[in-house]
């Protein structure tokens, strides 16, 4: 699709199962290529950067059969090149995550630099210094040149934690000889998926879901049968549309240890919802007030590593925000070109103050009016779903591959739950 046609002011109702998790299918995949055995991987989201990432690892000489809607058999005996394609670097930031499996496996890997959203600076030089580590040299002219022809463990403690260079390093490490410590490792619910995985391949990692990882390199990794986690984030995309649509949601599959940073954050917008076993329920007609922090004080909201409340619902709850009676401060520490969307959502009549590339202040609730919208990245790009679709009148947003890049058919599911949303020349009227 080119992009959305919505028609706002319609509640979304009903049950919806939320998706695999996106972040965790990526180095999933890129993980498949440490073994020459069969690995099966289950509920895959079936989005843009999956695809991606299958073609790539079918680019290695990688053999993909498609099991189900969400479930793929995944074979690569020999591998039959160390490169990444130019065309699929340039497509996925993601694509970096073959630089670990690729040296644990060949002793060599090849990257052009990856592509992905465009939200601020994203360094890499955490991949280049746990690789390193581990042994690797790394040659950088135009593409990164990774070669170890032995990978050995070590005691890493990496300058930022960084889910990437996290999962990049443990993936390397899994088959290094002896024993590695990672020390500020990232503990997202998508770096466990990919230790748990790993250990269901015969690997041995301890300390997953904490920022200390303990990894005893083994000779060889077998096959497995792996179901990744539900998409937090997409959950908490749909906990927001719910919420400002004054719709009544039940999303199935979600683990509540998932969200819990995102429930304190949601709460200060007055936000709630009910979980029980793997069944969340957001109620309809919700009091959206803003809670004030003691002494009547503005509250703040900030994201952080894990388990502080996620970079990518920052988007997420800015436009939410906009729907809340009172005044927040909403402050994106960890990208500088995140909160740029904003200007967009001021031109749809929200009263918000860009104080600097990091900080802004939203005061609400104002009445959205539709307007022509163009996605500059996955978050904001669902964050202009969910303005468009408590606005008055009728919004288009241009550029949605970004949005379906991480959101799984989004059309269809949200259509099912009475959301007026068409694609590409389609009318959105009571069809």
């Amino acid at each position: 699709m080119n992009q959305y046609f919505i028609e706002g002011g319609y509640p979304i109702n009903g049950t919806i199962r939320a998706s695999g998790n996106k972040n965790a299918a990526l180095p999933c995949i890129a993980a498949a290529l440490l073994t020459g055995d069969p690995v099966i991987l289950r509920n895959i989201p079936d989005i843009e950067d999956v695809q991606v990432m299958l073609e790539v690892y079918r680019a290695f000489g990688g053999a993909v059969e498609r099991l189900g809607p969400n479930a793929y058999r995944m074979t690569l005996g020999d591998i039959t090149t160390s490169e990444v394609p130019a065309d699929y670097a340039r497509k996925i930031r993601a694509s970096i995550l073959f630089a670990g499996p690729l040296l644990a496996r060949t002793g060599k890997a090849i990257l052009p630099p990856p592509g992905g959203d465009v939200i601020g600076r994203r360094r890499l030089d955490t991949h280049f210094l746990a690789l390193t580590e581990l042994g690797a040299q790394v040659d950088i002219n135009g593409m990164y040149t990774f070669t170890a022809p032995v990978l050995r463990g070590a005691d890493i403690f990496l300058d930022e934690a960084s889910v990437t260079a996290t999962e990049n390093a443990v993936m390397a490490a899994v088959l290094a000889k002896g024993e590695t410590i990672l020390t500020n490792a990232a503990g997202e619910p998508h770096v466990q998926d990919l230790c748990r995985m790993l250990c269901a391949m015969g690997a041995q990692i301890e300390g997953i879901g904490s920022n200390i990882l303990r990894i005893r390199g083994v000779p060889k990794l077998s096959g497995c049968d792996f179901e990744i986690g539900a998409d937090f984030m997409e959950v908490g995309s749909f906990i927001g549309l719910a919420a400002v649509t004054r719709g009544e949601l039940c999303i199935e599959g979600p683990l509540a240890q998932d969200l819990r940073p995102a429930k304190i954050a949601f709460g200060k917008l007055g936000i709630t919802w009910e979980h029980e076993g793997t069944t969340l329920r957001v109620p309809k007609n919700q009091t959206l007030t803003v809670n004030s922090d003691l002494g009547g004080m503005i509250p703040k909201i900030d994201d952080a590593p894990w388990p502080g409340f996620p970079p990518d619902l920052t988007s997420i709850i800015t436009v939410v925000a906009t729907q809340v009676e009172g005044t927040v401060l909403v402050h994106e520490k960890m990208f500088e070109s995140r909160m740029f969307f904003v200007d967009k959502l001021i031109g749809m009549g929200a009263r918000i103050v860009l104080c600097d590339p990091h900080r802004a202040v939203i005061s609400g609730p104002c009445k959205l009016a539709g307007s022509e919208l163009h996605s500059p990245d996955v978050r904001a790009g669902m964050a202009m779903v969910i303005a468009a679709m408590c606005a008055e009148g009728r919004s288009v947003i241009r550029n949605v591959y970004q949005i379906e890049r991480g959101y799984e058919h989004l059309v269809t599911r949200l259509s099912s739950l009475g959301a007026r949303i068409r694609g590409d020349e389609q009318d959105c009227g009571n069809s």
